[in-house]
């Protein structure tokens, strides 16, 4: 299992959390509402905030000197360096590192939108997509980079809830629930568990328009050398495209022949030429 999900499971009450700093907290909870907000002033993030306005301001005016947020007028905004914060910790993925250039061959391949995920707090986190000459749903697809999204409905999510502990399925299903996105979303906890069980016997899985009408997707899990799911692609694709048997059979051979040349990609990342591990492996 993979560090944090252990941990998500466990009632801190009975183990003795640690103690939450309150000013971090009011922090972040600013941050955040400023991402949703795209900027705002004192006064409008003191409303949403809940906050008085001098407070607030003294939070703004420390964030503002750590260079975490800027000053336009009378408007704050967050300041790029969360945009290089956050690709350094996507470089740093393993995942991402080994199957971007593999990803940008699947799209080239198959002309489609083609996906790489992640799983972290119980939710998909999308690390990077493609778009072939063929893709559709563009700016779907760009929209979902900004934001972490439920894993029940898409086969990027479908393939890692497969590969996880019964333990963490349960857990994400408690907290986040089954969340309908259309009339084909799984909804049911027992219906799920059977997706999930034909999704590792077949080594693939379907999203059969469950996240957005009229898109089918194929996924398939990338698993470490323990067998310990580090995430998953996918390609995507019109419905009427995807129902035709033969062209489903094409996409699920490209997407798992994908996943399976990452897999290798990352197992034999720390050996050398002669095939022995490095030192420090």
């Amino acid at each position: 299992m993979a560090p944090g999900r252990t941990a998500l499971m466990v009632d801190q009450s009975e183990t003795g959390s640690p103690r939450t700093l309150k000013t971090v907290a009011r922090a972040i909870e600013l941050i955040q509402t400023l991402e949703e907000l795209g900027g705002a002033g004192v006064t409008e993030l003191a409303e949403a905030l809940g906050m008085s306005k001098s407070s607030t301001y003294n939070y703004l005016g420390t964030l503002q000197e750590h260079r975490i947020v800027v000053r336009d007028g009378d408007t704050y905004r967050l300041s790029y360096q969360f945009l290089h914060i956050g690709r350094s910790v996507r470089d740093r993925a393993t995942i991402y590192r080994h199957g971007r250039e593999e990803l940008e061959l699947l799209a080239h391949e198959t002309g489609r939108y083609v996906h790489l995920a992640t799983e972290q707090h119980g939710l998909g986190v999308d690390l990077f997509k493609v778009k072939g000459e063929e893709a559709i749903g563009s700016r779907y697809q760009r929209s979902k980079l900004n934001r972490p999204d439920y894993l029940h409905f898409s086969a990027t999510g479908k393939a890692i809830l497969a590969h996880l502990p019964d333990q963490y399925v349960d857990w994400i299903v408690d907290q986040y629930g089954l969340v309908e996105r259309t009339a084909n979303t799984i909804t049911d906890r027992g219906d799920l568990a059977a997706e999930l069980q034909r999704t590792r016997e077949r080594g693939y899985s379907v999203n059969r328009e469950e996240e957005i009408e009229g898109i089918w997707a194929v996924g398939a899990p990338v698993l470490d050398r323990d067998d310990e799911v580090l995430g998953s692609i996918s390609v995507s694709g019109s419905a009427t495209r995807m129902q035709n048997a033969d062209y489903r059979a094409d996409m699920i051979e490209a997407v798992t022949d994908t996943a399976n040349v990452i897999e290798v990609n990352i197992t034999t990342a720390d050996t050398d030429d002669d095939g022995f591990p490095t030192v420090g492996t």
